[in-house]
């Protein structure tokens, strides 16, 4: 940390550089933290924490903050926070302005926090192509999954009927609701769209099945 001696700070900012420590301590070296006292226009700048990151110094004027700051559309609330900028040496820095005011709503000074992106920006290439997947080809899995148990519900519902001593023609209601049973006691209906196939398979619809269910619930019988 580095505070200017011969600009005497405003007490009301000098209460925000535990909150500066802080920030600047919790998310390390690559992040600045810059207090400004705006009453003192020319050396604004009356603290500094890692002020490497983009070279900031106390004593230096405001003027960075109309530019980057006051004038830009996001600033609203007294804030603008997440805007780029660039240093001198072209690395890339993520920064966030609160304008600070006193008791009587006078803008006094300003906390600024300037965060060193670049290794990260640069690395976005590599992490992209580290984590990147087939999307085809898992597509393609699920879809084939999809296609075995659609396989599984087909099977079944031709077994039960086929196995039925009679024709779907011949079944009267109790035997389809047998049907319905026994399929729904090997878990066929938790799967999407079996309802609709074993409606189509006797001829009844699907609300048919529904109410068979229902009306064997009702009863006690197995379901």
């Amino acid at each position: 940390m580095s505070v200017f001696p011969e600009v005497p700070m405003n007490d009301t900012i000098r209460k925000f550089i535990p909150v500066a420590e802080a920030v600047a301590e919790m998310f390390g070296t690559h992040c600045e933290v810059v207090l400004h006292d705006l009453t003192h226009p020319q050396s604004s700048v009356v603290y500094t924490k890692n002020g490497a990151v983009t070279n900031r110094h106390v004593g230096e004027s405001f003027r960075h903050l109309i530019y980057q700051v006051l004038r830009s559309d996001k600033f609203r609330d007294d804030h603008v926070s997440n805007y780029r900028t660039t240093t001198a040496d072209g690395r890339a820095i993520k920064s966030s302005t609160s304008i600070i005011r006193d008791d009587s709503g006078v803008a006094i000074g300003a906390f600024c926090i300037n965060l060193d992106i670049d290794a990260l920006v640069n690395s976005v290439p590599f992490l992209q192509d580290f984590i990147r997947v087939d999307e085809e080809n898992d597509s393609k899995e699920e879809q084939d999954v999809i296609d075995s148990v659609w396989r599984v519900v087909l099977d079944l519902i031709t077994y039960a009927i086929n196995e039925y001593p009679v024709s779907v023609s011949e079944m009267d209601k109790v035997d389809k609701m047998k049907i319905v049973s026994f399929l729904n006691e090997k878990g066929l209906f938790l799967i999407k769209g079996a309802i609709d196939e074993l409606a189509k398979n006797l001829n009844v619809s699907k609300v048919t099945i529904y109410g068979y269910l229902d009306e064997m619930k009702r009863s006690g019988e197995p379901i």
